[in-house]
């Protein structure tokens, strides 16, 4: 497979499969996410969430190589192998460029939304617009959800009534977010930043979840009483099953949804990332790696 994009996720053509692969065939459009590997054995696995595999998950990038030795590269390698078990199928109305960021950016946020049945009649929230924020929005809004936009960055609302929220709130507005009191079934914090949890919590009806899906650098604090006025869920997630990447993948076909990025050439990796350390992106830098070529 010749990839087109590098970091945790591939997206490219497959140029040839072995004899014990029957879902794939040369040419086809075929994508890996974070995870490479698992021992597929495991009570994890065997539900199919390889990504909490007890044994030992392969990631796609910086990880262990099982079989090779090494680490392996993810996307910045020329070639990859994968085991069909972890490669996946891309609808072909998807923009190679658009849907590669997917594999991460959009799998994250589309699990807990599954997992906590985020859809028609309920009221859903989405803490930051960035990579994984804007995807969440995208994805609750599909869903059937009503859909909140939590940002500190009040520049951001039209962006964020764009890519489908029903209402953008400002979180450093206390009487705006007061307006939300007890009032979500679900809240998805995609945040990296270091920022205070029991506002967000305060939002959360009684037996309601927020999920963690961003890693701030620091350990978060929060108080026992966010949790015990009234009985709320604070939680994490980390990616999706294999099984469950498919499903993401499937639905982005048929509701055409894609990430919203910037194609850069490989030259250009330098310069991205110090924009990335300024925030500075709509949403996710892609790398064309035909660029590594010409």
């Amino acid at each position: 497979m010749f990839p087109v994009v590098p970091g945790h996720e591939i997206l490219g053509r497959v140029s040839r499969v072995g004899a014990k692969v029957t879902r794939f065939k040369a040419g086809d459009l075929a994508a890996v996410g974070c995870m490479v590997d698992a021992c597929r054995t495991c009570n994890h696995c065997a539900r199919g969430l390889e990504q909490f595999c007890t044994n030992g998950v392969t990631f796609t990038y910086n990880s262990p190589d099982k079989h090779m030795g090494g680490m392996t590269f993810g996307g910045y390698s020329e070639k990859v192998v994968v085991d069909e078990a972890f490669t996946l199928k891309v609808p072909t109305n998807l923009d190679p460029a658009k849907a590669a960021p997917l594999l991460c950016a959009g799998i994250t946020p589309w699990s807990p939304l599954r997992k906590w049945g985020a859809g028609p009649g309920k009221k859903v929230g989405i803490v930051g617009l960035g990579g994984l924020g804007h995807m969440g929005v995208k994805f609750a809004r599909a869903l059937g959800a009503h859909t909140v936009l939590f940002t500190t960055s009040a520049s951001k609302a039209a962006d964020g009534l764009r890519l489908g929220a029903h209402e953008v709130v400002l979180s450093t507005d206390a009487a705006a977010m007061a307006k939300h009191a007890c009032s979500l079934d679900l809240i998805v914090d995609t945040v990296s930043a270091d920022h205070a949890l029991d506002p967000y919590m305060a939002l959360l009806k009684l037996d309601a979840t927020m999920v963690m899906v961003g890693a701030p650098p620091k350990p978060q604090q929060i108080s026992s009483f966010s949790l015990f006025m009234p009985r709320r869920i604070l939680t994490g997630s980390l990616i999706g099953g294999v099984a469950e990447t498919q499903e993401m993948l499937d639905f982005c076909g048929k509701h055409d949804i894609t990430c919203d990025i910037e194609l850069i050439r490989i030259d250009q990796i330098n310069q991205a990332y110090e924009r990335m350390l300024k925030s500075d992106v709509k949403y996710r830098f892609v790398i064309d790696m035909a660029s590594l070529r010409q």
